[in-house]
This record gives structure tokens, sequence and C-alpha cells, in this order.
């Protein structure tokens, strides 16, 4: 898989992904993400690349131009064109779902947004979904970015090293994860489970479902009322 970024501070999101799993998953070929730097992209010689809203109103917005010229520069080589995903909280909410949906694709371009936003010219020339991450506002979309970026990879084929590891996490199979113990057995007087050191593998696999339903109808019960997240 190739996901290409679109941000005024690649840094950022390289900073972010360039570690863990993701990264070994990049040095093994298996996945390729790329930080298209939209400011370099500008027709100003200043490479500015905000201006004032028309009809005034506080704060600036990203000009057109330079996202959409970073935009080719990708699809240029990407041969049977990419998904769009404008980061924004207009845009749909992003669940495991939806991670799941992106993660069968070849090629992604992820478009961060930063300031009061873009100019919706380039956005209804290029952008093919809005995601949102949550209901509130952040700084920029590069951290929304870096949190899809993360939850797709790593249900790419051979990027964690077993299908388990994440075919049992919270919302697959529509509930939350259950319970995880390690070694010590006994810490600060409480004891791990005595069951998951039984070795009976069906009445672990029992006690974990069991588990798992009880987390999610005290943690997060409105997953339930849904049928699935």
């Amino acid at each position: 898989m190739n996901i290409y970024v679109l941000t005024l501070f690649p840094e950022t999101v390289s900073a972010g992904v360039n570690y863990s799993i993701l990264k070994r998953a990049s040095d093994r070929g298996i996945i390729n993400i790329e930080c298209v730097d939209i400011r370099v992209f500008s027709d100003d010689k200043r490479l500015k690349t905000d201006d004032y809203p028309y009809g005034g109103g506080a704060g600036m917005v990203m000009t057109a131009q330079p996202v959409y010229d970073a935009y080719m520069s990708v699809i240029e080589r990407v041969p049977h064109g990419a998904r769009v995903i404008y980061l924004t909280p207009q845009g749909g909410r992003f669940d495991q779902k939806k991670a799941e949906e992106l993660s069968r694709e070849n090629d992604l371009i992820l478009l961060a947004g930063h300031y009061e936003g873009i100019d919706e010219r380039v956005i209804d020339e290029i952008v093919t979904d809005e995601i949102s991450i949550g209901d509130y506002v952040l700084t920029g979309g590069e951290i929304p970015a870096m949190a899809v970026i993360d939850a797709v990879c790593r249900l790419v084929p051979g990027v964690l090293g077993k299908e388990e590891s994440y075919l049992s996490e919270s919302f697959n199979g529509g509930a939350l994860e259950y319970p995880q113990y390690t070694r010590p057995p006994v810490f600060m007087g409480v004891e791990a489970p005595e069951i998951l050191l039984s070795g009976d593998h069906g009445r672990i696999a029992a006690w974990r479902e069991e588990q798992a339903m009880k987390q999610t109808m005290q943690k997060r019960p409105d997953i339930l009322k849904r049928g699935r997240y």
C-alpha cells in the first residue's frame, strides 16, 4: 500500500509514522508512506500558501493552487488513480469499519488542511472522501492523518505478525477487547485470573468472550445499541 500525505508540515507526519510497527512494515516494503510538502508547490516567490478569506472573517485560508499542484505531482505517478481523503471535522466519522475499507486500497492520498481550511474549489475538484476522527477541532490535519495511517496500515496483510493480533482487538466482532494480563502472576496483592494460567484454551476463549461483552456493556454500551460500532 502507498499512502501520500499532502501537508504543510511534512516533518510532523514523518516523525509520527517512522517508528515501531509502521517503520518495520515500511522497511520490508509492505507499505510506503510519503509526505508531500504543499508549500514547495506554491507559485508565490515567498512560497505563500494562504490568504485572507473572501467575505471577511478571522484566520486565513489555504489557497487552491499549491494544493492542486501537490496533488497532481502524486496522481501522475498513480496509474489507476487514488482515493483522496480530506481530514476535516465536517467529514464522516472514522471507525474500524472505515479503516478496514481503506486498507484494501492500493493507493491513498491524505489531505491535511490547516488554518481555517482550504479553498472549497480545490476540495470539490480532487477530494473523494471527507473523514473526521471526532467532533472537535484541531490545529491541522496532520494528527488525524497519522491516526488514519496507523489504523489503516496495521490491517494491511503482513504488517502485523499474526492476523489474530487485530482480529481479537477492540471493535472487531462488535465488542471491546477482553482484559489482558502478563507476568508476574501476582502484582500488588492482585492475582491474574486463574483461568488464564490453566492452559485450557477452550475455557480461556469462552472467558475472554464473556469478559469482552462485560467490558463493552460497562464502558461502551452505545456500541451494542448500534449493533456494530
